[in-house]
């Protein structure tokens, strides 16, 4: 019979390209997830029955000892960007990358590899990186061979980052940034999912590794190389950081108001202190190169899902070829 990989997370946005290509390895794909009825879209990645979505809650011993049982490599990629509710920075990124760990140790699993992110500082201002190194030390005490890897900001067609910004311009001809002046190394979400691919077939030593993309440069430079993939012109402006706390207070005393009726998903006060700090890769850290993946270049896929958020769309190629037309 063909190994078991449980991919704790594996329906989100890394996670159903690390399910797709284990599924290609020729192994069965347990994609633990907490709502398995919104995560049947991952079945076709394989065979029938290849790859099965199963309820997993990361914050109970027993479903996360169930969904690991009869496994022979175990991925977690489970994330949040909630500081509040029951799925909280501390709950999933510290407590529960515990007791995932945990469980897969006492299940005797060899290969583990346990996402977290670039920054990861347990010294951090932001709660967002303090509990992402708390889940990576935590993750260590019980599987001290795990492989860690920390992504820079992932691009792709699923993506929060270049998606997010490109749909604020259709809102009007002023697009609004905080931490413009912020250096980022956005990775592709698939050469991400490579790396954790060659930890869980055992191909990679255990440690920390940081991935980021071929391009480094500010958000200020990424937002305007988004709009030239787009076709919009728009005023960027960079707006100074105590104003960023101020907007984000108030999206999330709206939140607070509306009794969670409005979601804050623009920005948070943590990520204001996030902003702060430049998400490139440390010199000297291993990295994708060190797992034999070449980084994609942006450019040959940027293309690929912003061209909805052009004026035209599918036929922005088709609008523009009849103007040249009419201007012979």
């Amino acid at each position: 019979m063909s190994k078991l990989v449980t991919i704790f997370g594996g329906s989100g946005f890394l996670g159903r390209y690390i399910a797709r290509r284990m599924a290609k390895e020729g192994w069965r794909v347990r994609v633990a997830v907490r709502r398995p009825n919104e995560a049947i879209f991952v079945r076709p990645y394989g065979a029938v029955g290849q790859v099965e979505p199963v309820l997993a809650n990361i914050r109970d011993d027993a479903s996360v000892a169930a969904a690991i049982s009869g496994a022979d490599a175990v991925v977690n990629c489970v994330g949040t960007f909630d500081h509040k509710g029951r799925n909280n920075f501390e709950d999933v990124h510290g407590a529960g990358a515990r007791r995932i760990a945990e469980a897969a140790a006492a299940a005797g699993i060899t290969n583990f590899v346990h996402v977290s992110a670039l920054g990861a500082d347990q010294e951090a201002e932001s709660d967002y990186a303090r509990t992402k190194a708390e889940g990576e030390a935590a993750v260590l005490a019980h599987m001290p061979s795990a492989v860690i890897l920390r992504p820079s900001v992932m691009f792709g067609t699923e993506d929060g980052f270049f998606n997010r910004f490109a749909s604020m311009t259709r809102f009007g001809p002023v697009l609004p940034l905080v931490g413009g002046n912020t250096k980022f190394q956005p990775v592709y979400v698939d050469d991400v999912a490579k790396a954790a691919v060659a930890g869980a077939l055992g191909n990679a030593a255990g440690g920390i590794y940081e991935l980021g993309g071929a391009e480094v440069d500010t958000l200020l430079g990424f937002v305007h190389k988004m709009l030239g993939v787009i076709r919009r012109r728009r005023l960027v402006v960079n707006k100074p950081f105590f104003a960023g706390k101020i907007i984000a207070w108030c999206l999330n005393a709206a939140q607070t108001v509306s009794l969670g009726l409005f979601h804050n998903s623009i920005l948070t006060q943590d990520q204001v202190r996030q902003l702060r700090v430049d998400n490139v890769v440390s010199d000297g850290a291993k990295g994708l190169v060190d797992l034999g993946i070449d980084p994609t270049d942006m450019d040959t896929v940027l293309d690929e899902y912003l061209w909805v958020y052009r004026p035209g769309g599918q036929y922005s190629d088709l609008q523009a070829s009849g103007q040249n037309l009419r201007n012979i």
